[in-house]
C-alpha cells in the first residue's frame, strides 16, 4: 500500500505517470493507477488510502475488487469523490458498497433469482455469474458459481443468521448449506436457512415450493424441514419435498434412508417413511396419509422432466406455469376435469409443443401471446 501511495503522490506532484514508478506495483495496482489518473481521481484516492490502517485492509480490498473482473472501476468515482466524508469508516463497510454495486444495478423482474440477506439487503443472482456472498458486516459467507451457491463450513459466524433464496418460475437452482447438505430448488420456490448451522440443536430450514434434499449425515444434529404445519425430520438421507401454496397437499417422497413426517396440529399422527413411499398432509382435513409410489414421478423435474400420471388438466396447468414461466387462462371448463397421462421435457419441448400434444388427446382452441396462453 505504501508503494502505491508513493506512486500516486508522485503523479499528483508531476501531473504525469512515469513508467519507472510502476515497476514495483502489481498488475492490478497498475490498472487502478491508470484508471485513477484518467478519471482525475488521484487526489481523492490518496485521501481514501490514508483512511486505511493496515496493509491487510489494502490486500482485502484488492481481493474483493477481483471478484468481478467484468467491471472496470466505475465505483471509484462516487466513493472517492466524497472520500473526506469517509473518515473513520472501516474498510469492510466500503467493501460491501463495492460488492453490491453490480447487483443493485440489475433490474428486478419476476424472473430474477433473489437472495435476501437481511430486511433491506437483497442480492440479485444471475445464473452465469461467479461471486462471493458477503454479509453486511463484510464476512465472506460463501460463493456463487453458476447455478449454485455454496456456503462456507468454516465461516466466523457465531450467531444464527438466516438467508432466504427465492427461485422464480422457469428456473431451477441449487444451494449447498454450510453442513454440506445439497438442496435442489424447483421453480417457484422459497427457502430460508442459516448461513451457518451452529454446533448445538437441530439443523432447521423453512420452505415453500419444491426441493430435493441430499442431507449430510450428522446423528447429533437432526435435519428438520418446516413448511406450513408440517415438519419432516431426518439424520441423513435423500428425499423430495413439495409444499406449493396452491396445492391441496404437502408431500414428502423418500428416495434413500428414513424420515419422520408429522403435523403441528396432530403430532400424534407421525409417520415414518421408507424408501419408495410418500407421506402427504392434506391441508383441509389436517390428516397425514402414507402410500408406496414410483419415485421417478416425483423427482423427474431434477432432469427437466414433467411427468403427469392420472392428473386433471387443471392440476397440470399449475406445474406447466411454474416450469415454463407462463400464465394459462383456461375458459374451457370441460377440459379442466379431464384426467391425463403425459411426459414432457422442458429443455426439448416448448410450451407450444405441450399444448399441441394435449390438443391431440382432447381438442381445444388456444392462443399464445408473449407468456400468456388463453384456452377457449
Amino acid at each position: 500500500m505504501e508503494t502505491l501511495k508513493s506512486v500516486l503522490q508522485s503523479i499528483e506532484q508531476s501531473g504525469q505517470i512515469k513508467a519507472d514508478g510502476l515497476q514495483h506495483l502489481t498488475k492490478n495496482e497498475t490498472e487502478i493507477v491508470n484508471t485513477l489518473f484518467h478519471e482525475n481521481l488521484v487526489s481523492e484516492a490518496l485521501v481514501f488510502l490514508e483512511e486505511m490502517d493496515t496493509d491487510a485492509e489494502w490486500h482485502l480490498f484488492m481481493e474483493r475488487t477481483m471478484v468481478s473482473k467484468k467491471q472496470k472501476f466505475p465505483f471509484w468515482r462516487p466513493v472517492l469523490k466524497y472520500a473526506a466524508i469517509f473518515v473513520g469508516v472501516i474498510m469492510l463497510g466500503y467493501m460491501m458498497l463495492r460488492q453490491n454495486t453490480s447487483v443493485d444495478e440489475l433490474p428486478i423482474t419476476e424472473s430474477t433469482i433473489k437472495l435476501k440477506m437481511g430486511e433491506d439487503n437483497v442480492k440479485l443472482i444471475q445464473e452465469g455469474d461467479s461471486q462471493q456472498i458477503v454479509s453486511s458486516s463484510g464476512k465472506v459467507l460463501g460463493v456463487q458459481t453458476g447455478n449454485r451457491i455454496s456456503y462456507n463450513t468454516d465461516s466466523e459466524i457465531k450467531d444464527l443468521v438466516y438467508n432466504e433464496l427465492e427461485i422464480p418460475y422457469g428456473k431451477i437452482f441449487q444451494v449447498e448449506l454450510s453442513d454440506g447438505t445439497l438442496v435442489y430448488l424447483n421453480s417457484g420456490t422459497k427457502i430460508k436457512y442459516p448461513v451457518k448451522f451452529l454446533n448445538i440443536g437441530k439443523r432447521e430450514v423453512f420452505i415453500e415450493g419444491e426441493a430435493y434434499f441430499k442431507v449430510a449425515k450428522d446423528k447429533n444434529h437432526p435435519f428438520v424441514v418446516h413448511s406450513d404445519q408440517v415438519v419432516v425430520e431426518v439424520l441423513g438421507t435423500e428425499f423430495n419435498f413439495s409444499s406449493y401454496k396452491e396445492e391441496a397437499e404437502i408431500k414428502t417422497v423418500l428416495v434413500e434412508g428414513s424420515v419422520s413426517m408429522s403435523s403441528l396440529l396432530r403430532p400424534q399422527d407421525q409417520l415414518v417413511l421408507v424408501p419408495g413411499s410418500k407421506g402427504a398432509w392434506n391441508k383441509s382435513s389436517n390428516k397425514i396419509n402414507k402410500e408406496n409410489v414410483d419415485v421417478d414421478l416425483y423427482t423427474g423435474w431434477l432432469k427437466g422432466e414433467l411427468v403427469f400420471r392420472n392428473m386433471s388438466f387443471s392440476d397440470m396447468t399449475k406445474k406447466l406455469e411454474r416450469s415454463y414461466n407462463v400464465v394459462i387462462e383456461n375458459n374451457n371448463e370441460l377440459l379442466n376435469g379431464k384426467i391425463l397421462n403425459a411426459r414432457f421435457h422442458v429443455d426439448i419441448e416448448s410450451i407450444e409443443d405441450v399444448m399441441k400434444s394435449i390438443g391431440e388427446l382432447h381438442s381445444f382452441r388456444y392462443t399464445i401471446k408473449d407468456r400468456k396462453i388463453t384456452i377457449d
